[in-house]
């Protein structure tokens, strides 16, 4: 779930958008590595929320999807710098792809430490929730810097973020739970900021030039990348609507397409136009479309967890 979606999802761009927009197998890939990133915006929270209803937590499917979308955004950004690289002559960065791998294990071990500091801060000293919420934001917006800011270091702050909150969870489900409440309040004005933000980004006229051959060109990828789900749920226990409902939660794509979806055009590349048009009808048909696939059918096809 962290690789062979997204890698399937590229793959299928670097076949089928040759083909249908006449562009070179380099843009097309450069194309697929901005499209194929999942959108945390759309499928933490949801999954977040089928946790606090115990659903399908018995089989561990909202944890394995955020894991999985966490860790395919990491590897989706390497490949996108790679595949820009080489869209500018400077060759393949042998050590970014290396460092994909140790960028996941410094991001689970610096959130869990984090995690579990906090936690004993907390029973040590009492502070409201209000400022606990302030002080994991600001751990949590700490690591997202960390790792802008100190490239030489691969670490992955998204898996940071995240562990840092299952940490705490884990130690204390009562603070865990009274926080949860705390930034599902929080997320209310966010979501609204968020979404204007990617708004702001669209270019309605490139998007209505499009046409059709954008739209089908995702349909298609799309269809690879349900295969790649498909085949890591290969051997689990998992019936078909939870396969399906996973197949489901990893269509959404927003908040990444937004921030890298014009790099290519700010690089002056030739693919740059096109590439930021598909990535806006990518966000434009697959956000809403998955977060209401996955609205729908959480309680429908995920078993709600007995208490013991």
């Amino acid at each position: 779930m962290c690789f062979l979606p997204a890698t399937l999802e590229m793959i299928g761009m670097v076949i089928v958008a040759p083909l249908i927009l006449g562009i070179s197998r380099l843009d097309a890939a450069i194309m697929g590595a901005v499209v194929a990133a999942v959108s945390p915006a759309v499928v933490v929270p949801k999954m977040i929320r089928c946790i606090d209803e115990k659903r399908g937590t018995g089989k561990g499917i909202p944890q394995m999807i955020l894991a999985g979308a966490s860790v395919d955004d990491v590897f989706v950004i390497v490949m996108f710098a790679t595949f820009t690289s080489l869209a500018k002559g400077e060759g393949v960065s042998f050590w970014k792809l290396a460092g994909v791998p140790v960028s996941i294990v410094t991001g689970i071990a610096v959130g869990f430490l984090l995690g579990i500091i906090l936690n004993i801060f907390w029973k040590k000293i009492h502070i409201r929730d209000s400022a606990k919420v302030i002080v994991l934001l600001a751990v949590s917006l700490f690591m997202v810097v960390a790792e802008d800011r100190f490239p030489m270091v691969p670490f992955a702050s998204l898996i940071g973020v995240m562990i840092s909150g299952l940490a705490i969870r884990m130690k204390d489900e009562k603070i865990a739970a009274r926080l949860s409440a705390k930034f599902d309040r929080l997320w209310v004005p966010s979501e609204i900021f968020l979404f204007v933000l990617v708004g702001a980004s669209v270019e309605i006229r490139s998007a209505a030039d499009a046409g059709l051959k954008v739209i089908l060109l995702l349909a298609v990828v799309m269809l690879f990348r349900m295969a790649g789900v498909v085949l890591c749920m290969l051997g689990t226990k998992l019936n078909f609507k939870e396969r399906l409902f996973c197949a489901f939660a990893y269509m959404p794509k927003a908040t990444v397409q937004a921030a890298i979806g014009g790099l290519p055009l700010a690089m002056g590349l030739d693919c740059g136009n096109i590439v930021l048009t598909v990535s806006v009808l990518a966000i434009l048909i697959t956000a809403p479309l998955g977060a209401f696939a996955i609205d729908l059918t959480y309680k429908r096809f995920l078993e709600e967890e007995s208490a013991i």
